[in-house]
């Protein structure tokens, strides 16, 4: 248990992990800074709670931040605590959720401070890949403090109360917070896509202990399994219904109905998230045509095209599920790139590290096409071409360079109606279904949408000893 009388921090702490089961560690640890009267003030913990505890019986290691000593600022010793925590956790192999709510940088502290903050950039960079990094904003998380949800894996952000930023709106050249609050939550989500996550902080540590249990507890764990309840050859009646909204397709096929969408409020033409088959954590990675909400009505309709913003974000989901071992999954409906100014600054290099994090990535990868695959979009996403392992294609699927009519009304330039339809049936029975696909070995299988779910877990099963290698190298450069 722990030794830290009863605050807001520690409240936080004990209402993530199970109950009774944290434990303290450097409890007893102050400042030691002497400058401008520092002796006089009282630093408990030095204004940050760190130690384990489990979730659900998994190990994690957890600092909280302490607004109530001057204001959770990092200085010195509170960078060394965090570190320390870090350390444990790398030798451990287990997860680091930081719970934050600070003022920033310790100006008493000045550059001790300042290289404390670097302390703390360098341990999440080690760690990185190696272990899962989880950070929940609860209150002002600022400046040189906002790189550190930038270094973990996911990001969790408090609705109402929370303040996430590098430079305050206020200091924005033409910006006040009135105009627009660049660090709200809902800013940070929607708009720059750092945060994965919003809600109350009562949902943000619900969210928080549901992410864990479906995350490996490090880049070797190979124990993030659990027994599935659920019928592996489940037909899901009126899957096609749902080849709009990829988010409910995945609901769907997933064991129980269990889906956990990252990064939901943004760039959602993409759809990212885990979802669990045969009772396997599955990193899932969608196009998206159209948002319904809870009771069944349209919110959004989107064209069926791939994003900057959209690949961005599936890109470094792919990565992020390589790192630790998550097999992948996607699910294609794409007819081209995003036309218009503002995807176009963006698009090529956004293709680019999409293409490159499903082909770098060794983990078991099967892809399921749904709709429409036309084009170089298609190929960047997870096409048998960039290395997906197996690949389905729904009966109906579309696959090819382009719409079959308007292939005709190029090729067959100035010909009547009659022609061009004639042209257009011929085009796409020859060049863009999916039994054209097959017949050249780029789809390995034509389903029915309702037979999905059987199909991807006999192909997980099948995947689960791959072995692949790349050649040597330090690193990639995309």
């Amino acid at each position: 248990m722990s030794n830290t009388a009863q605050s807001l921090a520690s409240t936080r702490i004990n209402s993530l992990l199970d109950e009774n089961s944290f434990v303290e560690i450097g409890g007893c640890v102050t400042a030691r800074s002497t400058d401008f009267n520092m002796q006089q003030t009282e630093t408990p913990s030095d204004g940050v709670i760190t130690g384990y505890g489990v979730i659900d019986g998994n190990l994690v290691y957890v600092y909280s931040q302490d607004a109530s000593v001057l204001g959770g600022t990092i200085g010195e010793m509170h960078a060394k605590k965090i570190t320390g925590l870090y350390d444990m956790a790398l030798k451990m192999g287990a997860p680091v959720i930081g719970l934050v709510d600070c003022a920033g940088l310790r100006l008493q502290e000045a550059t001790d401070a300042l290289n404390a903050f670097g302390e703390i950039y360098l341990k999440q960079s080690m760690a990185s890949g190696v272990i899962p990094q989880i950070t929940a904003v609860f209150g002002t998380c600022g400046g040189g403090l906002a790189i550190v949800p930038g270094l973990t894996d996911f990001t969790y952000m408090e609705e109402k109360k929370a303040k996430l930023f590098v430079n305050s709106p206020n200091a924005l050249d033409g910006n006040r917070a009135e105009v627009c609050d660049t660090a709200a939550a809902d800013y940070q989500s929607e708009k720059v896509g750092l945060v994965d996550f919003t809600g109350s902080e009562e949902e943000i540590l619900a969210g928080i202990r549901q992410l864990i249990c479906m995350l490996p507890a490090n880049n070797e764990d190979d124990d993030s399994y659990e027994e599935c309840t659920d019928d592996l050859n489940r037909v899901c009646a009126d899957l096609a219904n749902a080849a709009g909204d990829t988010s409910i397709l995945l609901s769907q096929i997933s064991d129980n109905g269990l889906f956990v969408e990252t990064k939901a409020a943004y760039a959602k033409d993409m759809v990212t998230g885990f979802i669990k088959l045969n009772g396997m954590t599955v990193g899932a990675v969608a196009n998206r045509s159209e948002v319904y909400d809870g009771e069944g009505n349209k919110t959004a309709e989107y064209d069926s095209v791939l994003t900057a913003n959209g690949a961005l974000k599936a890109a470094e989901f792919v990565s992020f599920c390589d790192a630790f071992n998550i097999p992948v999954l996607s699910l294609t409906n794409v007819t081209g790139f995003k036309a218009d100014t503002h995807n176009e600054r963006k698009m090529a290099k956004a293709a680019a590290k999409l293409t490159y994090a499903f082909a770098n990535a060794t983990v078991p990868k099967v892809n399921v096409i749904i709709g429409k695959a036309y084009g170089s979009a298609y190929a960047v996403m997870n096409s048998k071409a960039i290395g997906a392992d197996m690949t389905y294609a729904w009966s109906q699927a579309e696959i090819g360079m382009m719409d079959a009519k308007l292939a005709a009304k190029i090729m067959y330039a100035g010909a009547d109606n009659t022609v061009l339809n004639e042209k257009a049936a011929e085009y796409a029975e020859l060049q863009s279904s999916a039994l054209a696909a097959a017949k050249r070995g780029y789809v390995d299988t034509i389903i029915e949408a309702e037979d999905t779910r059987k199909y991807v877990i006999g192909a997980f099963e099948m995947l689960f000893t791959k072995r692949e290698d790349r050649p040597a190298k330090k690193h990639g450069t995309v």
